[in-house]
């Protein structure tokens, strides 16, 4: 059992190097720490629902550097941001700014959770009534209807 473990560790290790292989050397933890930050808030414009981070994709190991190389320029997280942007659009940023021309990214959930209950109640409305209760000389008159049909039937 034993050997069995270590040869499972000895399997995984080729795993480890994928996952740690998107780290950079950074002199300050800080800067290290705002990088990861950065990866992990911008999105990678091929896999579109992957960050930098987590991306193989080549397009997002070139952003990975480019990112870098802006932070190892001394640019702020504002000015990587804006950079991206200006090539990718705001596709690249998970968290799109608030403006007229994203208002419906941002207000779409509300209209259709909105229209939803709309339809919920139209629906509702529409449902048929359950029948009262027939009164006594309602259910004689069926009765003798029933009888007659009967008859006629015979």
């Amino acid at each position: 059992m034993k050997h069995c473990l270590w040869l499972l560790c000895l399997i995984a290790l080729p795993s480890w190097s994928v996952i740690d292989g998107h780290k950079y050397p950074f002199q300050d933890p800080e800067d290290a720490a705002r990088f990861e930050q950065l990866a992990e808030d911008l999105r990678c414009p091929k896999c579109q629902n992957q960050n930098l981070a987590d991306s193989n994709a080549p397009v997002a190991a070139d952003l990975r550097d480019k990112v870098y190389e802006l932070m190892q320029e001394g640019k702020s997280d504002d000015e990587v941001v804006t950079y991206l942007v200006d090539r990718y659009g705001d596709f690249v940023r998970y968290k799109p700014p608030f403006r007229l021309d994203t208002l419906l990214l941002w207000g779409g959930p509300a209209l259709l959770l909105l229209f939803g209950i709309l339809l919920l109640a139209l629906l509702r409305r529409q449902q048929v009534q359950p029948v009262a209760e027939l009164s006594a000389e309602e259910r004689a008159r069926l009765e003798a209807l029933k009888s007659s049909l009967d008859e006629e039937n015979k």
